[in-house]
């Protein structure tokens, strides 16, 4: 038994150096730069591509020292970008306290019908440029796709293209201002506020009505409701006469979308949850809205439907900014 317990011991203990020597850390050793001129991308915007919004990236090339300098960078997309399209002329580093900073390279950035170029003035061999891409209205229910190139003064050039990205067929508006008793009706076919004299000219294009009210037997504040809602939805208000659309509300407190909030959380609203939005029972109404909340809506001819998300109230100046992803179903 003695000799069967010295052998497992030896033969642990042999294993044991081996697992030993096994798991020694090799030394490091830094990668080999490759040959030539290389380049990377990086997509910097997250969530749907809608039009209105922009398609960022980050665009890196470099060469060795010893075999040349950048002389150029492009970047073409097979769409023209709506104005405020811009390749930027720095190159972006990190620096030890987590701040990009950027360092102008070349001269600002020419533009060629759908291609934008900087031309270095700056002696480098490595750079990172930022391209955001401002997304037309002719982009809408398409793809479009981005080639970009480098050029180096050893005469060698390389081009990246990206993949097609979908434009959405969903509209977006920003930070529309409803006041109580002024600009206070609401057309989702125009996204845009109106007054009672211009809401009695356009009745048919008003679906919500905006009101604030303080009250000493409900909770009321902020609200938004149908032109078609119960009178006791519309404390001391009169319509306008003619408004008759009955749009279907159906409140939301936790879909806080990016794009429209422009804060740090990470929902998106896409053109499959408007579509799919069920409206079934839904009220006329939705009373008593803080800002970050929102509403699911369906016009009452059930053309658009859309989300509405209230970006801000004010008890004081009586006021509701509100930003909207709107889609067109029938």
């Amino acid at each position: 038994m003695k000799t069967n317990y010295l052998k497992i011991g030896l033969l642990s203990i042999g294993f044991g150096l081996l697992l030993f020597g096994s798991c020694k850390e090799e030394a490091y050793e830094i990668p080999k730069a490759k040959d030539g001129l290389q380049n990377d991308i990086i997509k910097r915007s997250l969530g749907p591509n809608v039009v209105g919004a922009t398609i960022d990236f980050a665009y890196a090339a470099a060469i060795l020292p010893d075999q040349g300098k950048l002389t150029s960078i492009s970047v073409e997309a097979s769409i023209a970008g709506d104005e405020g399209t811009i390749l930027e002329n720095k190159s972006y580093y990190t620096s030890s306290t987590g701040t990009d900073v950027g360092v102008v390279v070349g001269d600002p950035a020419i533009i060629n019908g759908n291609s934008m170029e900087v031309k270095f003035t700056k002696d480098t061999s490595a750079s990172t440029l930022r391209y955001s891409y401002k997304i037309p209205a002719v982009a809408k229910g398409k793809s479009v796709t981005f080639t970009f190139r480098a050029r180096s003064s050893n005469g060698q050039e390389i081009a990246l293209k990206t993949e097609a990205y979908a434009v959405r067929n969903m509209d977006m508006a920003l930070d529309l201002i409803g006041k109580d008793g002024e600009a206070c009706f609401f057309s989702v076919a125009d996204l845009k506020w109106y007054t009672a004299t211009e809401a009695a000219a356009n009745p048919d294009k008003i679906d919500l009505v905006y009101l604030y009210r303080a009250l000493p037997t409900v909770t009321y504040a902020h609200s938004l409701v149908a032109p078609t809602t119960d009178a006791s939805y519309l404390p001391s208000f009169t319509l306008p006469a003619g408004l008759t659309n009955k749009t279907k509300i159906v409140k939301a407190w936790t879909v806080r979308d990016q794009q429209l909030a422009r804060l740090q959380y990470s929902v998106f609203v896409d053109d499959v949850d408007l579509k799919d939005k069920s409206f079934v029972d839904a009220p006329d109404f939705a009373i008593n809205l803080k800002a970050e909340s929102g509403i699911w809506l369906q016009t009452a001819d059930g053309k658009y439907n859309a989300y509405v998300f209230v970006n801000s109230v004010n008890n004081t100046t009586k006021e509701m900014k509100i930003s909207v992803k709107r889609l067109q179903v029938k």
